[in-house]
Parts: structure tokens; sequence; C-alpha cells
């Protein structure tokens, strides 16, 4: 069965003292409250990462995760930030694919493929996100899209290392826009993803992989989007900056 996640996108957002505030709200809430079968992702900004990640040692539920990691094993990349470090860290979690990379750092198939094979090979797991315009839906491609997103990246992985991922589907037009897709919409597109999956890399894998969904996600709608057959969490961005928001998300997946 595949594990339940629900991972926080801080995003660039906080400085220091908010983002140490922001844990310790959020794990001061666990004390009380907490499902360990549940994965917690704390997906920070790098300057923070050892300072959360420090504050949550203790509890097994909670790991912390990059939100981004170099194409590159290493060399003479300023301002580049490696999966190496990242390992060097302690860090289990990286982001790779979201559509902010893809639009605004104008991320390729080939520079995500890349990533994901440094961050596996740094026994890094990959969150790999993929999703669609509004106007891929639109012109009713936005299955096509997804799933081509994939196909030219983590499908071509081993089945060992594909076995290694994470998937995140994040309706582009959904993202910080206080836009839900539909639980019907939801439910197909996370199905179809899962049914690919299993076309190419088999029935065992396909019902390993956890699935997460992503795009305005609250703790009024989390339940029922979480409750669909092949939904296994969420990848949580605005929300996730509230700790008491935050947790009723965290809590409403069973």
């Amino acid at each position: 069965m595949p594990q339940n996640i629900i991972a926080a996108n801080w995003k660039m957002n906080n400085d220091e003292y908010a983002s140490k505030t922001l844990a310790y709200d959020f794990l001061k809430l666990l004390d009380k409250r907490n499902n360990p079968e549940v994965l917690k992702l704390l997906c920070v900004p790098f300057p923070f990462l050892s300072q959360i990640e420090n504050m949550c040692k203790g509890n097994e539920s909670v790991k912390i995760g990059a939100q981004n990691c170099s194409s590159f094993q290493k060399g003479a990349y300023t301002g580049e930030v490696s999966a190496s470090m990242l390992k060097s860290l302690s860090i289990e979690y990286v982001i790779i694919g979201h559509s902010e990379r893809r639009e605004l750092f104008y991320e390729d198939k080939n520079t995500l493929f890349d990533k994901v094979n440094l961050a596996i090979a740094n026994n890094i797991t990959p969150i790999f996100c993929c999703g669609e315009s509004l106007k891929e839906r639109k012109v009713n491609n936005h299955l096509n899209h997804v799933l081509s997103q994939l196909k030219e990246t983590v499908f071509n992985l081993t089945k060992n290392d594909f076995s290694k991922i994470v998937i995140a589907y994040e309706p582009i037009w959904a993202i910080g826009s206080g836009k839900t897709a539909s639980n019907k919409d939801i439910q197909e597109m996370h199905r179809a993803i899962r049914e690919s999956i299993k076309a190419h890399f088999g029935y065992g894998i396909a019902n390993k992989i956890s699935i997460l969904y992503g795009g305005s996600v609250k703790p009024i709608n989390a339940k029922e989007i979480f409750d669909l057959e092949d939904v296994n969490g969420g990848l949580i961005g605005g929300a996730s900056l509230d700790s008491g928001d935050f947790f009723d998300i965290v809590n409403s997946i069973s």
C-alpha cells in the first residue's frame, strides 16, 4: 500500500525566526495529536534546513525536505546546491519539477531527469511534480500532457529507481489561486497516473507509489480530497505557512 504523506512546501517565505517559530508551533500541536502512520514533510528554504531538521529530531513521522537541488553533481556552478550537499545534512526528500521551477527557471525534461537521478544516487527521495495549465485542460489535453511529463522523465528510470520516488500532481491553474480541481477531476488524473505506472512498471510498483495532490488544499476541503481512492496525501503550499491549518490538513488523512 502507498504511504500517506502530507508535505509542506514553504517556498521562499519567512526569515529564520519565523521559520523556526512555524516549525515549533506545528511540532507543539503534534505533541497533542499525532498519527505516526502519516509521514509529515517540511520542505523548507535552503538556509534553514539544518535548523529545522534539528528541531524535528525525535519525531520519526516528521522529515525535512529541500525544495530543489542542482542538476550538476559538483563544480563551478555558483549558487547551486547539490544532492550530495543535501545528503550531508541528512536531508531525505527533495521537490523536483515544481511548475514554478519549470516556468520561471525554464527547467526542461533533461534537467529534471538529471536532478532525479542525482537525488536517488544520494539516497534522497524525489517528490516529482507534474501538472497541466488551464489551456491544456480547456482543450481536453490534460491527461495526455501530464502523462507525457512522466513518460519523458521518470518513466525512463529503472524499475528499482522508480519505486523510490513520490509523484505530486498539481494542476498549475490551482496553485495559489484558491481554485481547486473537482474531486472527479482529481481522481481521474490520479487514476490515469497510477494506471500508466502499472503499464510501465507493473502492478506491484503502481500500488506502492504515493501520488499526492497539490493545488489550494485547505482544512475545509482536505478530507474529501484525501478520501479519494488514488490520492495518498498532499503537497501543501500556502496553507502550510499556518501551523494550525497545516496541522488540521495533516489530521484530515487516515
